[in-house]
């Protein structure tokens, strides 16, 4: 049928008609909340390049988790900056580090939240990379033994999902394997399956203290141009049982998300990372841009590609916006 009969102009005529024929929505229970954890007290310190998001001690804890609860949010992703590093990051396992404390207190605040955590060695490395060193390489078997008694600790804290970032390969099934004989099968696994070595990482490596000390992460991290290395990925992941897949970064990357979401029936995860945040907001900073709706497009997008849920820095502000559009 040609024009004028076939007027597509006429689904778009009302508020109301574009909402009840939106393909794809965007809700609040669609998104997680990163949160950085330090040590020390009476900490709530912006980090100079993610303008809005803070370093919080774990005393200073329940003002923003209670903020999160109170805005619709049901998850969130904690990273533990530790002061001690040693050169196989031994504190990431402790049951006193500062991650498992976070999570302890957490729970206490608010038992009903799901708490994912960050299960990595790069924070705790006095190289900063995110496995142990031999031969002056990364060494993926060798790495599997600490991330493992890393993703136990943050279990037995009371972590609902542990999600390793490593990229270590086979450290999913070594983790499923590790916390079934522990006992704590129901702890999952939510796994950063296809993770970019990415430019977009920066401000986060500066809010994590866990920037790499010599080289990079390319030799672990996938390369930015690789689409069919990065489904494979992912697919290791779900056949070594992986509750949920993610890719990382999310922007550069809406292809990679696509073609995972055709290829697995897993909750697909994408990580709207800090570079992609912090841009966000430097240029709504100069009034170049509409910081809401840049904010509540980008997400809309990625959840248009496949992801069934995004974790990213803008949760809680989005969530705000979300609730007040719906009323």
């Amino acid at each position: 049928m040609s024009f004028p009969q076939r007027r597509l102009r006429r689904l778009r005529s009302s508020k109301h008609l574009r909402r009840l024929l939106a393909e794809t929505t965007l809700t609040v229970n669609d998104l997680i909340m990163p949160l950085f954890i330090v040590e020390g007290k009476n900490v709530r310190d912006e980090i100079p390049a993610m303008p809005g998001q803070y370093h919080y001690s774990i005393d200073m804890l329940e003002d923003i988790i209670t903020e999160l609860l109170q805005a619709g949010i049901k998850a969130v992703l904690i990273f533990g900056a530790s002061s001690h590093k040693d050169s196989h990051g031994s504190t990431a396992w402790s049951s006193e580090g500062i991650t498992q404390l976070a999570v302890k207190k957490i729970r206490k605040i608010a038992p009903e939240l799901i708490i994912i955590t960050d299960t990595c060695l790069c924070a705790y490395t006095d190289h900063g990379h995110c496995g142990i060193i031999k031969d002056n390489r990364i060494h993926n078997d060798d790495s599997l033994e600490p991330l493992c008694k890393t993703a136990l600790s943050q279990a037995a804290a009371g972590a609902d999902f542990i999600a390793p970032s490593d990229m270590m390969d086979g450290r999913v099934a070594a983790m499923r394997q590790r916390l079934d004989n522990a006992g704590f099968d129901e702890c999952g696994i939510i796994a950063y399956s296809t993770k970019f070595a990415s430019s977009f990482y920066g401000p986060f490596r500066e809010a994590a203290d866990s920037s790499p000390q010599f080289g990079d992460r390319r030799s672990y991290q996938m390369q930015p141009g690789n689409s069919r290395e990065a489904i494979l990925e992912s697919l290791l992941d779900e056949a070594e049982g992986a509750d949920m897949l993610m890719v990382k970064p999310a922007l550069a990357y809406l292809d990679i998300i696509s073609a995972i979401r055709a290829r697995t029936l897993l909750p697909l995860l994408c990580y709207n990372v800090s570079g992609e945040y912090s841009m966000v907001k430097a240029a709504a900073q100069q009034d170049w841009i509409d910081e809401k709706a840049v904010v509540l497009e980008t997400l809309l997008g990625m959840k248009r590609a496949g992801a069934d849920i995004i974790i990213t820095y803008h949760a809680l502000d989005a969530a705000r916006w979300l609730r007040d559009a719906s009323h």
